[in-house]
């Protein structure tokens, strides 16, 4: 009987404790949503299916529109928080203050002159679920990038080299992915 009632609690907390970490990052989104200082930027999932599914269906015979079409269709979702007037260190040391950092794995750390640029990514079952950016610097800027779907490195790639993504310029100027997967 305590077997029972053992593995449904377990499952419960494992549950809570991913759904914890995507609730800090919509937390920190809900934090400077009405302030003024920020751009934002929400494209749902439903706008992704469309943009891919308007690519393949209009690929006729570019098996590279179609395949991008495909990829495009994997992103879940895409939040952008930017600002050029706010102390961008402060909240790029308070974004990464949120987050639980044993569920991502830092793919790219840049650190210079007083500006901070890092790329993670939030893997489950051999998959990036998540493809989180933090940038801010001394000078104002700030910018919080989180795409989210089901991807290979291979698929973020692509991204970066495909399309106009918010963001994806700087990833492709860094790692493809985690050491031996370049």
């Amino acid at each position: 009987m305590k077997k029972l009632l053992i593995l449904p609690i377990i499952l419960m907390a494992l549950v809570f404790k991913a759904h914890a970490q995507d609730d800090a990052i919509q937390k920190f989104f809900s934090k400077y949503m009405e302030d003024d200082r920020f751009s934002r930027v929400y494209i749902s999932p439903k706008m992704m299916q469309m943009a891919g599914g308007f690519l393949k269906s209009n690929a006729e015979n570019d098996k590279d529109a179609e395949d991008l079409g495909a990829l495009i269709q994997k992103v879940k979702g895409i939040r952008i928080l930017s600002s050029d007037e706010v102390n961008g260190q402060s909240l790029y040391k308070e974004a990464m203050s949120t987050l639980t950092k044993n569920k991502y794995e830092e793919l790219m750390d840049v650190q210079d002159k007083g500006s901070n640029l890092k790329f993670m990514v939030r893997e489950e079952g051999g998959l990036v679920r998540e493809l989180l950016m933090l940038s801010g610097d001394s000078d104002g800027d700030f910018t919080l990038l989180s795409m989210l779907g089901t991807f290979t490195y291979e698929d973020l790639n692509l991204l970066a080299e495909k399309t106009d993504i918010p963001g994806m310029d700087s990833y492709s100027k860094g790692s493809k992915g985690p050491k031996g997967n370049k």
